[in-house]
C-alpha cells in the first residue's frame, strides 16, 4: 500500500516530469522556428546575390564582353530569371534540381533545353517556397525569362495535375516551349503525391 508521503512523491516527481516535457517542447519549437527563420534569411541572401550576378552578366554581354560559346552549366550555376509578373513571381534560375539548388531559386531540369534557347525549357521549383504563387496562375499569364543574352516571353497554355514519374510532360519538342513544375497539392503536409504542370508557348 502507497503512503501519503510516497504519494506525495510521485506527485512531485511526475509534475517536474511535466514541466521540463513542456522545456524541451519550447526548446524544440524555438530551435524549429530558428532553422525556418536562418533559411528563409541565407535564400533571401542568395536570392539578392544571384539577381546582382545576373545584372554584371547581362552588363557584360552589352559591352561585348561575354564568350558567345556557352559553357556547358553545372549544378548551382546562375541561369537567369524567370518573372510572372501577374502573380508575383520573380526568382533566379539555376542549373540542376538537387535540394540544396531548389533551396535557393528554381531549377533548370536536365536534359531540357536551356533558358532563352529553342525547345522545351524545363524548370522545377518548390511548392511552398518560390513557385508557392502558381496556385493562382491562369491561361494567356505572361511569363518572361531573362538571361544574360535578353528576355524571352512565353504565354501560358494549359495547367495539369500529373504522377510525379510523368517524364513526357518535359520531352523534347520542335516547338520553342516553357514547362513548370512543382509538387501538389500546394497545402499538403509531407511528401506531395502529385505534380502541378503550367505548359507555355514562346511568343
Amino acid at each position: 500500500m502507497i503512503s501519503i508521503t510516497d504519494k506525495a512523491i510521485i506527485a512531485k516527481h511526475g509534475l517536474q516530469l511535466l514541466r521540463w516535457t513542456r522545456r524541451v517542447f519550447v526548446i524544440c519549437g524555438v530551435l524549429a522556428l530558428a532553422y525556418v527563420g536562418l533559411t528563409l534569411l541565407d535564400a533571401r541572401i542568395y536570392q539578392k546575390n544571384a539577381e546582382l550576378i545576373l545584372e554584371r552578366q547581362i552588363h557584360a554581354q552589352e559591352r561585348n564582353e561575354a564568350d558567345l560559346s556557352r559553357p556547358e552549366a553545372k549544378e548551382g550555376d546562375i541561369l537567369g530569371r524567370i518573372e510572372i509578373p501577374r502573380i508575383g513571381v520573380s526568382v533566379v534560375v539555376l542549373e540542376g534540381t538537387t535540394a540544396q539548388t531548389l533551396q535557393h531559386g528554381v531549377g533548370h531540369i536536365e536534359g531540357t533545353a536551356l533558358p532563352g534557347e529553342a525547345g522545351n525549357v524545363g524548370i522545377a521549383g518548390h511548392r511552398d517556397t518560390y513557385f508557392r504563387a502558381l496556385k493562382d496562375i491562369r491561361a494567356n499569364d505572361e511569363i518572361q525569362i531573362q538571361t544574360a543574352v535578353g528576355i524571352t516571353t512565353y504565354e501560358v497554355d494549359w495547367i495539369q495535375i500529373t504522377a510525379p514519374g510523368d517524364a513526357g510532360i518535359v520531352s523534347h519538342t520542335n516547338v520553342s516551349a516553357l514547362t513548370l513544375v512543382t509538387c501538389y497539392p500546394f497545402h499538403y503536409v509531407g511528401a506531395a503525391p502529385e505534380r502541378f504542370v503550367v505548359h507555355a508557348h514562346r511568343q
